[in-house]
């Protein structure tokens, strides 16, 4: 089993399915704020690997979901450092195991990657708010 370093929003409850999944499968999760983390340009594109930048993106931020921020019309240095200034948009979870970085909750590539006991029923990469309800603390 993995030594799971897992960057979350703390509170989030996707995040929290997450973890759970992974603790569920025997992987032991060292979660980590994504919002105070001390990131730099250098290690963040390390998680990004060959991605293209709009899937650098959490879709969820709320400057993304009201359009003023469009990640399709974005480079990956201005992407870059508007997630420095602004770490909620970066898509999460960001996982690192044994010097692998991946960012999001790609359920089938987790299970490929470090197994899972079970896939979810749906994305826990969405976020079911909708701008007018309560966000996560």
């Amino acid at each position: 089993m993995a030594i799971v370093t897992f960057y979350e929003k703390p509170g989030c409850a996707n995040n929290s399915r997450q973890k759970l999944l992974l603790a569920q499968a025997g992987h032991t999760v060292w979660a980590k704020s994504l919002l105070t983390e001390p990131w730099t340009r250098e290690r963040l594109l390390q998680f990004f690997g060959n991605k293209p930048v709009p899937a650098w993106f959490n879709r969820a931020a709320p400057k993304v979901k009201s359009g003023e921020i469009n990640p399709e019309e974005i480079d990956a240095e201005t992407a870059v450092a508007m997630m420095l200034a602004e770490p909620l948009l970066i898509r999460r979870p960001l996982i690192e195991v044994d010097g692998r970085r991946e960012i999001g909750f790609d359920a089938e590539l987790i299970d490929a990657w470090l197994g899972l006991t079970k896939l979810p029923e749906q994305s826990l990469e969405l976020c079911n708010k909708s701008h007018q309800d309560k966000p996560c603390p």
